[in-house]
């Protein structure tokens, strides 16, 4: 597949077959977002894998959330362990949940937005080299993702962040049509004096 390819037809897709991904292709996968740019080459990603009984631990993040956000309110017992888990449910929609977490670095001349920008970089590598292999991803994020019950569960430090959530699987839909907008509108030129 071609690059240009590549970038106009990737779709972000969520409904996906359960039909499990081989190791070795989360391996090429994980190698591509792995390749992406970083200021003073500080590589600053890692890769947390969640397949099978292993989305549970997404799940049980997800579950607890919603059972911290809810003590504050008037819900009752049944209707409060219906939301956990219907949010515990959420880790399953896919076979493969790939978090993306930033460990941004500790040396001095580091600018921690880079960081960032750079794992973001690796998250886009991955959503390419998915589509290039055949593969429908969808790029998850939202408050539950940066909820310090959420790092908790995957014991990251303080400065660590979760930047996306990659839900990973064979498509079970056809890909919607792109649009965009004219690039043109979105161009300024700036030229000489």
């Amino acid at each position: 597949m071609e690059l240009m390819e590549a970038i106009r037809e990737r779709r972000s897709m969520g409904r996906v077959k359960q039909d499990p991904v081989e190791r070795e292709t989360i391996l090429e996968l994980l190698e591509a977002a792995n390749w992406a740019p970083s200021h003073h080459a500080t590589e600053p990603w890692s890769f947390i894998v969640m397949t099978g009984e292993g989305r549970g631990k997404l799940g049980e993040g997800y579950a607890a959330i919603v059972r911290a956000e809810s003590e504050l309110s008037d819900t009752d017992t049944d209707q409060l362990e219906a939301k956990a888990a219907t949010a515990h449910a959420k880790a399953f929609r896919a076979p493969v949940v790939i978090a993306l977490v930033c460990k941004p670095s500790k040396l001095d001349k580091v600018i921690r937005i880079e960081e960032l920008a750079a794992a973001h970089a690796a998250t886009q590598n991955l959503l390419l080299a998915a589509h290039a292999k055949g593969l429908a991803a969808i790029w998850r994020s939202g408050e539950p993702m940066y909820h310090p019950i959420m790092k908790e569960k995957f014991q990251l430090e303080l400065d660590d962040e979760i930047v996306a959530l990659i839900y990973l699987g064979y498509p079970d839909i056809e890909p919607p049509a792109g649009r965009r907008g004219p690039v043109e509108e979105k161009i300024v030129w700036v030229e000489g004096l």
